[in-house]
């Protein structure tokens, strides 16, 4: 019994050395930790069970008899986060680059069976030379088992991807496939194809960080929705983003104690929008003063920035925030802002967080290269993800809100449960000067002074329609508010709606835009 106890305690012992010390001092000279180190700084002290931790492969041929390692380049299991269950894989780039394999994908496969059947978040640490060559097919099976199980999990536990290395082809479909991507600056890597290949293909010369950093994926192609700057920051977002979640999609999201007054109330909101109805602003500003201090956590901050988007506590409770952003093409709608918007509105509603919006869009962006990149169908992802949202659902009319944009921003027609506006809310079917073409073309042709005449009609529509009262007055909007008193009001609303049962038609799913 102590020789077998002792054999065991080698094997673990080799486990945690990975790919031996050159490896591991390799891994350290990039800038990068180990697996096991990244598990250990996500996760609290002593808290880590570890499965499969003695796997390994069965391939004899292409050399790979004499390259067998405890784990098979994956660490794979259970821990907590300030006391929370989560399951963690890691992938080991010192034992065979990561690559992904057999072994790995039923270790993968089987914590998030097991995070399925117990109701908690997953956290991928990925870092792999993508699918493992020697194995052929088996690996690309393996990437098939393991985006079923994302797909699976998908509304059902929170799933977020960490990339703090390489993942190229078809890797980088399963971090797609989850809730949250998180990337480290200037280590971690997310392409189709890598650079050599698009070299010999296209003759195009770029590098690794221009073709797929996290810049990239932040900024351009909208992949991914945090950056950070070394691997330490990247879980400490993390631990922040979790701590906004339910375990899964039968709990409430965890409220934290409250910090700060519920009827705190900023005067400097009052002042706060122009009266230049063409003016910008900063709807943060709206955000900070409404919302618990500090609290707003901001995703896809740095993509599609006419729009924001992000979680936030108030009175404690965590919710889901939208708003249009006028400091960035007016707060237009486009594109980009659309699959911003309807992703995380879909994400809220599966995981129990209420939505809030705070309105100031002029509507949908014109022009050629919108309408030619689909436009219409980009932007009715938004109004499918609102009408689906089952969630407690409350509208701010803060300035425009305009044309289909209003109708899609949460309008009372989305099923949404309260609608606000502020005295500087400009609610109409289009812009005064548009309106004026339209409905008076004949009587300007004819006027004496034009201009004066546009004008005087420009004034009139805008008197008559550009304001909160004539949807107040119909019952499109709930109530005009003092903006200072937003905060107040929604703490208010939330207590009342936080008990709302909502429900959708019996089917197998609905066929989003996508």
């Amino acid at each position: 019994m102590k020789d077998k106890l002792e054999d065991l305690r080698q094997m673990r012992a080799m486990a945690k050395m990975g790919g031996g010390p050159e490896r591991v001092a390799d891994q350290h000279a990039r800038g990068k930790l180990t697996a096991r180190e990244r598990v250990d700084a996500l996760l609290d002290r002593d808290s880590f069970q570890e499965l499969g931790r003695l796997a390994t492969h069965n391939i004899s041929d292409f050399g790979m008899a004499n390259k067998k390692f405890p784990g098979d380049g994956v660490i794979t299991g259970f821990g907590k986060i300030d006391g929370r269950r989560v399951a963690v894989y890691a992938q080991d780039f010192t034992v065979l680059g990561g690559s992904f394999s057999e072994v790995q994908s039923h270790k993968v496969c089987k914590i998030m069976e097991l995070a399925m059947a117990s109701g908690v978040p997953v956290i991928g640490l990925l870092d792999s030379g993508g699918a493992r060559i020697q194995e052929g097919v088996r690996s690309l099976a393996a990437y098939g088992e393991l985006f079923v199980r994302n797909v699976m999990a998908s509304g059902v536990v929170p799933q977020i991807s960490v990339q703090m290395g390489p993942c190229a082809g078809g890797a980088v479909y399963s971090p797609a496939l989850t809730d949250f991507i998180v990337m480290v600056r200037n280590t971690s890597f997310m392409f189709i194809t890598g650079p050599d290949v698009i070299k010999a293909v296209t003759g195009e010369d770029v590098d690794l960080n221009t073709l797929g950093g996290a810049d990239v994926h932040n900024t351009e192609s909208g992949v991914a929705q945090f950056a950070a700057p070394d691997e330490l920051s990247a879980l400490r977002l993390v631990k922040e983003l979790l701590s906004y979640l339910p375990q899964n999609n039968m709990e409430d999201p965890p409220r934290v104690t409250p910090y700060d007054d519920p009827a705190r109330a900023d005067e400097s909101l009052d002042h706060l929008v122009p009266d230049d109805s063409s003016e910008p602003y900063d709807m943060r500003q709206v955000i900070s003063s409404v919302f618990d201090r500090g609290s707003f956590l901001e995703i896809h901050a740095h993509w599609a920035l006419n729009a924001l988007v992000g979680l936030a506590r108030l009175d404690g409770f965590p919710v889901g925030v939208v708003a249009n952003q006028p400091m960035f093409l007016a707060g237009v709608l486009d594109i980009q802002s659309s699959d911003k918007i309807a992703r995380f509105v879909r994400f809220c509603d599966a995981f129990n967080l209420p939505l809030l919006t705070f309105v100031d869009c002029p509507g949908y962006l014109p022009g050629i290269e919108q309408e030619y990149g689909g436009i219409i169908r980009h932007g009715a992802k938004i109004i499918y993800s609102y009408c689906e949202a089952t969630v407690p659902k409350i509208c701010i009319v803060v300035r425009k809100a305009i044309g289909g944009a209003y109708i899609a921003l949460s309008s009372k027609q989305m099923r949404t449960d309260l609608a606000y506006a502020w005295p500087t809310a400009e609610i109409a079917v289009m812009g005064p000067d548009g309106a004026v073409n339209v409905l008076y073309r004949q009587e300007l042709a004819k006027a004496a002074d034009p201009k004066a005449e546009r004008e005087r009609l420009v004034q009139a529509y805008r008197d008559k329609f550009h304001n909160p009262y004539t949807a107040a007055d119909m019952g499109q909007i709930d109530e005009v508010i003092e903006p200072r008193s937003t905060r107040l009001r929604l703490v208010m609303a939330l207590e009342i709606l936080r008990s709302k049962v909502g429900s959708n038609p019996a089917k197998k799913h609905g066929l989003m835009p996508v």
